[in-house]
């Protein structure tokens, strides 16, 4: 332990504006050990009380939620409302702060002080899974330091130090092309995409592979970047979604403010709302539609080298409602501009 506070300090000196989630690859550790041993700042020890967290995160006012993946970070500004709990899910589904969590996987959390305080949840491998920030004269530091004595934790399980090997992409297994197809386009709801993929046995890049260029067409990675591009040039108001094992967070409007960075981020810089995409990280991108009772849903969905969801991009929506025709006409014109042949299956 000692010693990894050593290498640690040495790697601050070096780049102080290295991220933990960085510093902890660099040091072969994870994340949530640097953390709990006060690296990146005091830390308090947090009860796992998801439901009792949750619940009484809207006393806190205006807040900062923060949910990432390898490739993508997705922050939203506004108040937790409309909290609800249940076995295996949280949900936030209040009109800035729109979440998606399944803490079956969560294990630790803490609560940062500072200059930008934060209340942080880490799963059972040490890997990030969301995170709350205070902002300055906006949240109600008086809830949120009564909320911490609450839920500390003298005594908390100390998180892993090493971190979990790498899951590898599932192997493919042959695939009904047909029958999937035919599925596909007997979807009534989006959310039933993902039964589909398990019905069929298949993964999400098989599926789309195999669904024909109509409904899943690929394209150059670099469609992240114009999608995002042409939606604000055109003013049309669109979802993002960014999720990892546990989390998914959503973002509902237009985006304004864009601007790529070194290091091959491309970001969106608006007030309310910041997402940083590692456009290396996007291995593949891929115009989707899904027929639902409302009409055709259509996505950009981008994924990473295993086939992993990096993000989505719809246009917004609400249920009983069709799609927006602006965000229709952005992507085809993204599809028409940046597609690619589709590949052999």
């Amino acid at each position: 332990m000692s010693q990894l506070i050593e290498r640690y300090e040495t790697l601050r000196q070096e780049n102080r504006h290295l991220r933990a989630r960085d510093a902890a690859r660099r040091l072969g550790t994870t994340e949530a050990a640097l953390v709990a041993l006060g690296l990146t700042g005091a830390a308090t020890a947090l009860r796992p009380d998801w439901p009792a967290l949750f619940v009484a995160l809207p006393g806190l006012g205006n807040v900062m939620a923060l949910t990432r993946n390898e490739h993508a970070v997705h922050e939203r500004h506004g108040t937790y409302l409309d909290v609800s709990t249940g076995p295996g899910h949280v949900l936030v589904l209040g009109p800035d702060i729109d979440l998606r969590l399944f803490p079956g996987r969560w294990s630790h959390a803490y609560a940062l002080g500072g200059e930008r305080p934060s209340l942080q949840i880490f799963d059972r491998d040490g890997e990030a899974a969301h995170k709350i920030f205070a902002v300055a004269g906006r949240t109600d530091m008086v809830a949120w330091n009564r909320l911490v004595a609450q839920l500390a934790l003298a005594d908390a399980p100390a998180p892993p130090q090493l971190p979990a090997a790498a899951e590898a992409a599932p192997a493919e297994t042959p695939v009904d092309a047909r029958a999937l197809r035919s599925d596909w386009l007997g979807l009534r709801d989006t959310h039933d995409f993902v039964k589909l993929l398990r019905n069929h046995k298949a993964n999400r890049r098989q599926a789309l592979r195999l669904a024909g260029d109509d409904l899943a067409r690929p394209l150059a990675a670099s469609a992240a970047a114009a999608t995002l591009t042409r939606a604000a040039a055109a003013e049309v108001p669109i979802m993002i979604f960014v999720g990892n094992r546990s989390a998914i967070q959503i973002h509902t409007g237009p985006v304004r403010r864009l601007m790529p960075s070194p290091g091959g981020w491309f970001n969106v810089l608006d007030p309310e709302f910041n997402l940083h995409l590692r456009e290396a990280g996007v291995a593949e991108a891929w115009r989707v539609v899904k027929p639902t009772e409302d009409g055709a849903v259509t996505s950009v969905e981008l994924l990473d080298e295993a086939g992993g969801v990096v993000a989505q991009i719809f246009g917004a929506r609400k249920p009983g409602k069709p799609e927006l025709a602006g965000w229709r006409d952005v992507a085809l014109e993204i599809a028409e501009r940046h597609g690619l042949r589709v590949p052999v299956a």
